[in-house]
């Protein structure tokens, strides 16, 4: 497990859903380990993946050899062969906390959208302002239960002109692959 350099790809991607909220999530303080102060969050990276981790687990996890050490932290995406960089269905608290866009589905469309599919006009029940095409966004039930994240296919006053069957947001993820993909993970 080493420092993460490859900072620009990772936070790109974590502004692209947070915005500005991006600067609680660097600077959000850990209360965990002996310490009576409180620590900092970090990111380090480990096998492709990258982790978002406190810094007093990591001063412990320094004991594990790095071919022992299976996993810290929480993992927030991974980097592919080809060198971009993906989030994955673990972030999803971290970015329901800091989300600057927000889409809320209504119950009867939430088991379409878990099972992988897009975010339709029929099934939005309620959406944030100011939302431009290929922002980020992340999913909700309408009894604020972060059930996704995607990218939005439509602006906010698009969506308004849209019929129901229109696409308004791309999904990416959802806490459905944990039972879809729970091998991969």
């Amino acid at each position: 497990m080493r420092p993460l350099d490859e900072t620009t790809a990772v936070f790109e991607k974590l502004f692209k859903f947070t915005g500005n909220n991006l600067k609680n999530i660097v600077e959000n303080p850990s209360h965990e380990g002996p310490d009576p102060e409180s620590g900092r969050y970090c990111f380090r990276l480990h096998k492709n993946k990258v982790y978002y981790v406190s810094e007093s687990l990591v001063k412990r996890a320094t004991n594990i050899s790095r071919t022992q050490l299976v996993s810290l932290g929480t993992c927030i995406g991974r980097f592919t062969h080809g060198g971009s960089f993906h989030l994955t269905v673990q972030c999803l608290s971290l970015l329901a906390s800091n989300a600057k866009h927000k889409v809320w589905l209504k119950p009867t469309s939430e088991m379409s959208f878990l099972y992988g599919n897009h975010v339709l006009k029929g099934g939005l029940g309620r959406i944030t302002e100011n939302i431009v095409p290929g922002d980020g966004v992340v999913v909700f039930s309408m009894s604020d239960v972060p059930l996704g994240f995607g990218i939005a296919a439509k602006s906010t006053q698009d969506c308004r002109k849209l019929d129901p069957n229109g696409i308004v947001v791309l999904h990416q993820t959802d806490i459905g692959e944990y039972l879809r993909m729970e091998d991969e993970l």
